[in-house]
């Protein structure tokens, strides 16, 4: 089995390809592979897209990439590969961005990506440090995970979702704020998993076992 982490040059991929590597290698999860190459993406069993940076930079950046979103595309929608978004890599699963400039996004999972508006004026923007994980819906990347779990945020932006079935998680920062996402074969979390410690090793662990 192939697990790709997509890169784009829009994040720091060193730390997430060692955690993906890891668990890889504890539960027997295949091969772990960095690349930019659509062939790669297109023979890959598993796909995951990271992000660091503003909404609009990420999704052009992507785009740049000659071929390389069509083939996540391809693989995702209509072969239904599963897939992971890493924080912006979440973020561009949604409708529209409203970062900066309004960015149309995959359209995914329908919804659109806003600025944290905290309703406490003394919580700052951008959301960064450690949260509690809040349960809305069960699924198998969360198998071992439960409300009060701890997950690492860095963030200014958040996705809302459509329709409540598809935020999994979310955590409270003076309000609610989508922490995962899933719908049909796709996944996403807004905070880094690969920073997440226990709790994001096992949601890794999770992604590269999960048949949907």
């Amino acid at each position: 089995m192939l697990t790709v982490l997509v890169d784009y040059d829009s994040g720091n991929l060193h730390s997430a390809e060692k955690a993906f590597q890891r668990m890889a290698a504890e539960i027997g999860g295949g091969d772990i592979l960095v690349t930019s190459r659509p062939e790669d993406v297109a023979r890959a069993d598993r796909i995951v897209l990271p992000g660091d940076g503003a909404f609009p930079s990420c999704r052009r950046a992507l785009g740049e990439y000659g071929g390389l979103f069509e083939a996540i595309e391809e693989a995702v929608t209509n072969k239904a590969r599963p897939f992971m978004g890493i924080c912006v890599g979440m973020q561009m699963m949604a409708t529209w961005g409203r970062e900066y400039t309004d960015t149309r996004g995959f359209d995914w999972v329908p919804g659109e990506v806003v600025k944290i508006a905290p309703a406490d004026p003394g919580l700052k923007i951008p959301h960064m440090g450690w949260n509690d994980l809040v349960i809305d819906h069960s699924h198998p990347i969360l198998a071992g995970i439960e409300t009060g779990d701890h997950a690492y945020f860095v963030h200014s932006y958040h996705f809302r979702v459509a329709d409540p079935a598809h935020r999994l998680a979310h955590v409270d920062y003076a309000g609610d704020i989508t922490a995962i996402i899933g719908r049909g074969t796709m996944v996403g979390t807004q905070f880094h998993p690969e920073k997440s410690q226990s709790s994001g090793l096992r949601i890794i662990a999770n992604f590269l076992q999960w048949k949907p």
